[in-house]
C-alpha cells in the first residue's frame, strides 16, 4: 500500500468512526423518541376516549400503529399521522441554526432524524379516498445528543424552535402532542367557493362511488373538475 492509499484509508476510517457512528447515534435516538411518542399517543387515546365517551359516545378516539415507523391517532373526524423517516438529514448552510453556539461548537450536532406529523380527514381513510390530501403540521428534529426542535405552524412552535438545552423529555413530547390535537380539531374543513366546484364531469360522478374522484382536504373543501384546483397558498399557509 503506497502513501496515497494509506492516507485515503485513514480518511475513510476517520469518516466511518466519526460521521457514520454519529449518524447511527442520531438514528437510534430518533427511534427512541418515536417509540416514546407512540406510548404517549396510546395513553392519550385511552384517556381522552374514556372521558369523551361519558359526554357523547359518537365521538371516538383511538390509536393505531400502522408500522414500526408509522402511527396514527384518530381524534373524532381527524387523523394525526406520525411518520419517522429512516434516514438522517443535514441542513442547508443558510439555516439559522448554523449561527448558534451549539452548532458552531460541533457541526455534527446539526444532523437530525425527522418525525413528520400530518393532519388528514378520518373519512379519507375510512372511504379510501385516495385523491384526498393531508397537511404537514409539524416536523420534530432529533440529533445525536437526543436534543430536539420542531418546525410547526401551531402555537407551540415558539417554545421549541431551537435545539433544546437537554435531551427531549416525555413532558415536552406530551405538550407537543396536546397542541397538535388542539390544532387539528380547530383546523376546519372549508367550503370551497361555489365557482370552484360548479363543473363536474359525468365520469367523475360515475366514479364517485369508488371514493377516488372528488378530492377533499381541509383547505380544498371538495373539488370536482381540474378547473377548481386548490390555491397553493391555502395549502402552505396552515
Amino acid at each position: 500500500m503506497n502513501e496515497q492509499e494509506t492516507k485515503q484509508k485513514e480518511t475513510i476510517i476517520k469518516l466511518l468512526s466519526e460521521k457514520s457512528v454519529m449518524k447511527q447515534d442520531v438514528y437510534t435516538n430518533t427511534i427512541a423518541v418515536f417509540n416514546l411518542l407512540k406510548e404517549i399517543l396510546k395513553e392519550k387515546a385511552d384517556d381522552l376516549s374514556g372521558t369523551i365517551s361519558k359526554v357523547d359516545k359518537r365521538v371516538n378516539i383511538h390509536y393505531k400503529e400502522t408500522s414500526l415507523q408509522s402511527s396514527q391517532l384518530k381524534v373524532a373526524g381527524d387523523i394525526l399521522d406520525f411518520e419517522m423517516h429512516s434516514n438522517v438529514f443535514e441542513f442547508d448552510r443558510s439555516h439559522a441554526m448554523f449561527r448558534t453556539p451549539y452548532i458552531k461548537n460541533s457541526e455534527y450536532n446539526s444532523y437530525c432524524g425527522i418525525i413528520s406529523v400530518y393532519n388528514f380527514l378520518a373519512d379519507s381513510f375510512k372511504y379510501n379516498r385516495l385523491n384526498d390530501v393531508g397537511y404537514l403540521i409539524a416536523r420534530i428534529f432529533v440529533n445525536r445528543e437526543k436534543r430536539f426542535f420542531i418546525e410547526t405552524r401551531t402555537q407551540i412552535g415558539y417554545k421549541y424552535n431551537i435545539f433544546s438545552a437537554d435531551a427531549v423529555t416525555r413532558e415536552q413530547l406530551s405538550d407537543i402532542v396536546n397542541e397538535l390535537i388542539i390544532y387539528s380539531i380547530t383546523f376546519d374543513l372549508f367550503t370551497p367557493p361555489f365557482d370552484a366546484v360548479r363543473q363536474v364531469s359525468v365520469m367523475e360522478m360515475q366514479e364517485k362511488s369508488s371514493s377516488n374522484s372528488l378530492r377533499t382536504g381541509k383547505r380544498l373543501g371538495y373539488m370536482g373538475s381540474k378547473e377548481g384546483s386548490s390555491n397553493f397558498d391555502d395549502e402552505v399557509n396552515l
